[in-house]
């Protein structure tokens, strides 16, 4: 399913919508998913991401054909619990970041068992009206 794209910028309000400012059709599988199989979804709980704009209730999409570089949003398994964090990696160290100010950092250990799950590539949050 797609639905219309315009062209025009938006910078705080929305005119009438006229048929010259339409550029196309925007498909959110298309905009959202690079690889199908290997893309999965999974929902927010918890406030350590709010910095990087992930909020609970979020959907995040999940790549996990992108190989985890410095950086990247991923979620990860560690010690047989899922989070979502920022990865850093550190003079041969691993760590998880949240992006909150009030949650520590996550050091991973030798002895800890420790699996990317995939890359966040997108988040999906309905603001009205809508549930997820």
């Amino acid at each position: 399913m797609t639905v219309p794209l315009f062209g025009e910028l938006i910078p705080a309000g929305f005119p009438s919508p006229a048929s010259d400012y339409e550029e196309g059709e925007l498909d959110f599988n298309t905009l959202l998913i690079k690889r199908r199989a290997a893309t999965y979804c999974i929902k927010v709980s918890g406030e350590s991401m709010t910095g990087a704009g992930i909020l609970s209730g979020d959907i995040l999409v999940v790549d996990r054909s992108i190989q985890a570089a410095d950086g990247d949003i991923v979620v990860a398994a560690l010690d047989g619990e899922f989070t979502v964090k920022r990865l850093r990696l550190r003079r041969g160290c691993v760590v998880l970041r949240p992006e909150n100010p009030a949650y520590r950092d996550i050091v991973i250990g030798d002895d800890q068992d420790f699996l990317v799950f995939g890359v966040v590539t997108g988040v999906v949050r309905t603001l009205r009206g809508g549930k997820a």
